[in-house]
C-alpha cells in the first residue's frame, strides 16, 4: 500500500510539471510564429534568434521549433492587448498571442472577474505607459499587492499570455 501512495506522488509532480512545461512551450511557440512573420530568417531577424534560443534553452525539441516557424503562414495568429485595473488601482496591460482572440479574451476577462478587477476600454490604460515603462506609479497596500501578484500568476500561467506590464509601486 506505501507503495501506491509513493507512485500517487510522483504521478501528482509529473502531471504539473508537464502542464507547466507545455505553457511555456506554447507560449514560446506562439512568440517565434508570429515573430516570425517580420523575417523568417534568424540572421536578419534578431528577436526571432533570441526566441528560439530561449526555446533551445527550454528544451523545446527542434520539430516543434520548425513546426512553429512554418506556422507564420496561419493569419489568425495575432497579438491582442488587453487593459485592466487590478487590486488598488494598479493599471494591467496584457498583451497575449492567439489564434482566437475571442476565446482569449474570454478567458483573460474570467481570470479578471474572479479576482474582482474591472477590464478597462482600450486605450483607457495605455496612456499610463512610454517604451512599456510606467509613466506614473500607483501605490498599494500590501494586501492588495498580494492580489495582484496572485492574478498575475494566474494570468501568467495562461497559454496564450506573453507579458503583463503594470505601473503598481514597487513592481508585480
Amino acid at each position: 500500500m506505501a507503495g501506491h501512495s509513493k507512485w500517487a506522488q510522483i504521478k501528482h509532480k509529473k502531471a504539473a510539471a508537464d502542464l507547466k512545461r507545455g505553457r511555456v512551450f506554447g507560449k514560446i511557440l506562439n512568440a517565434i510564429s508570429l515573430t516570425a512573420r517580420e523575417s523568417p530568417d534568424p540572421k536578419t531577424n534578431q528577436r526571432l534568434r533570441r526566441l528560439i534560443e530561449k526555446a533551445k534553452e527550454n528544451q523545446i525539441p527542434q520539430e516543434n521549433i520548425q513546426q512553429a516557424l512554418r506556422r507564420t503562414k496561419d493569419k489568425n495568429l495575432q497579438t491582442i492587448k488587453i487593459e485592466a485595473y487590478g487590486p488598488g488601482g494598479a493599471a494591467l496591460i496584457i498583451e497575449a498571442v492567439t489564434d482566437n482572440s475571442n476565446r482569449t479574451i474570454n478567458e483573460i476577462k474570467h481570470l479578471l472577474t474572479q479576482h474582482q478587477t474591472k477590464i478597462a476600454e482600450p486605450g483607457s490604460v495605455q496612456w499610463l505607459f512610454t517604451g512599456n515603462q510606467p509613466k506614473f506609479f500607483q501605490k498599494i497596500n500590501e494586501a492588495d499587492r498580494r492580489r495582484l501578484k496572485i492574478l498575475v500568476e494566474e494570468l501568467t500561467n495562461h497559454q496564450d499570455v506573453q507579458r503583463i506590464l503594470s505601473n503598481s509601486a514597487g513592481g508585480i
